[in-house]
């Protein structure tokens, strides 16, 4: 993640939705890594869209490496790119950047990141975010360091570079050891493949095996696509060494409960993934039978926003017994370069993504159901073209609580005064949209959808809930160093 100040999209055609900022993938062992690499990209694509990179290595010929803007299909699947990074093993990042455009973000700021040690080079692909970056980063220049890029995730590689360590993993494991916050990573060497998740295990991690070779990806999706076999998700502070010989485990950080992001269950990972033992897409139905529980309507169709908003809304609707219909259809091929924005254009926003089902909804009252709201943008946006369409009545259920506060942890979020439930309460939120009624599921009912029965009030909750909460399990030292204030007991 970039160490710049968070921005809005520059993109006028974005989503007002938060962003996983990046996915990794990492495969020993296989013939031509790099054509799996991509493909497991591509499967992970909806954790980064600005850029992506791959690394490989093959004996005899060393590292070779490619990052590009844009999608992996526009840029790994033709052949003489993919011929420039053979080799049995590979790792790879897709990144979504949380600084403006892409002429905002330099190239050298994409993974996977590169670093030649005395035993050898290895190459670095992270997911998360490190919260004590700024310090680090200060504190390794002020020792000589050179950094190359804007990324946090450069300080792992200064930091194994610094180490005493006689191998790379070693080296791994004591930069870690430095390292606060969240962190999900997939490195490799000549030989091995490595993977580690934080000791909170905030960001996804899995292990599968792919005939004799081994694979590590953020979700299951991603085996799915080069039908590898999974085999486990990684452990909370657990680092897996993977070569031809097998996969070595061992727990190099002290013991911690497990606080997995909670938003990876409600919207980040892709509906046919497996989290915690869990599908996702039947959790998130889940979600929709317990908010119709708790905040029942009369209407007369659920209608999800597409396509996060859908399986929500298909629990939503099989509880209420109110019928589904798509109601709003998605355009799938606009890409994000679609056109030059014009002033109109930019005014026509959400129009080019989403259009109404005008004969199923006029007349109707309606459930909208979406996975969260950020800004409100979007969603009053949306609220317009339903109430254009004909529609008698506008009422939206939102698969997720308010979103109150910032995620330091990975997540690319608006500062907390552009939040908008960080500024109004629900009836005022409900004004602001426009809307017969707004209504979120409990921060209880969503830990009963992804099966913890008695909710959040326990002991210690199981997730990070930070966004909706307050309570963040690791210290954002950095930015309480930029003034960034905690949540007060008031609160």
């Amino acid at each position: 993640m970039s160490l710049r100040d968070r921005m809005p999209p520059a993109h006028p055609f974005d989503d007002d939705k938060l962003k996983e900022e990046c996915g990794v993938f990492g495969v020993v062992g296989v013939d031509n890594a790099a054509s799996v690499v991509a493909l497991g990209l591509h499967a992970l694509q909806h954790r980064g869209q600005e850029a992506g990179g791959i690394v490989t290595h093959e004996f005899g010929q060393g590292f070779s490496s490619a990052r590009r803007f844009g999608y992996v299909r526009d840029n790994f699947t033709d052949a003489e790119t993919m011929a420039t990074l053979p080799g049995p093993i590979g790792i790879g990042h897709v990144r979504y950047s949380t600084a403006g455009s892409k002429g905002a973000t330099q190239i050298r700021d994409v993974q996977p990141f590169f670093g030649e040690f005395s035993m050898g080079g290895a190459a670095i692909a992270h997911n998360g975010n490190i919260t004590n970056a700024l310090a680090l980063r200060k504190e390794l220049v002020d020792r000589g360091s050179i950094f190359q890029s804007s990324s946090d995730s450069e300080c792992i590689i200064h930091l194994m570079a610094r180490s005493m360590g006689r191998k790379i993993p070693d080296r791994m494991e004591e930069a870690l050891r430095k390292v606060e916050g969240a962190f999900s990573v997939v490195a490799m060497t000549r030989t091995k493949l490595i993977g580690c998740r934080d000791p909170l295990g905030v960001r996804p991690l899995v292990l599968g095996q792919l005939g004799d070779g081994w694979v590590l990806a953020s979700e299951t999706c991603a085996l799915d696509i080069i039908n590898a076999t999974f085999i486990r998700e990684i452990e909370p502070g657990e680092m897996v060494v993977a070569t031809g010989k097998g996969v070595e485990s061992h727990f190099p950080f002290r013991p911690a409960k497990s606080r997995f992001c909670i938003f990876e269950h409600v919207y980040f990972s892709r509906p046919d993934s497996i989290l915690g033992g869990r599908s996702v897409y039947e959790t998130r139905e889940n979600i929709g039978r317990e908010l119709a529980k708790e905040a029942p309507v009369d209407a007369d169709m659920v209608c999800p926003v597409p396509d996060s908003g859908t399986p929500a809304a298909i629990g939503f609707s099989l509880e209420s017994g109110i019928p589904y219909a798509m109601g709003i259809i998605r355009n799938q091929y606009m890409g994000r370069t679609f056109i030059e924005p014009t002033e109109s254009i930019r005014n026509m926003g959400v129009r080019l993504k989403l259009n109404v089902n005008r004969a199923l909804v006029k007349g109707k009252r309606i459930i909208l159901v979406d996975d969260s709201v950020v800004r409100g943008t979007t969603s009053r946006k949306i609220k317009e073209m339903i109430l254009e369409a004909g529609a008698a009545e506008v009422h939206f259920r939102i698969a997720s609580p308010p979103t109150k506060w910032p995620c330091f942890y990975g997540v690319d979020t608006p500062q907390r005064d552009k939040l908008l439930a960080a500024n109004m309460t629900e009836e005022e939120m409900r004004d602001h949209l426009g809307v017969n009624s707004l209504k979120f599921i409990s921060i209880d009912g969503l830990y009963r959808a992804v099966g913890e029965a008695r909710g959040r009030d326990q002991a210690s909750p199981q997730y990070c809930d930070a966004c909706f909460s307050g309570e963040y399990p690791v210290k954002p030292s950095d930015m309480l160093d930029q003034g960034f204030e905690m949540k007060t007991p008031a609160e």
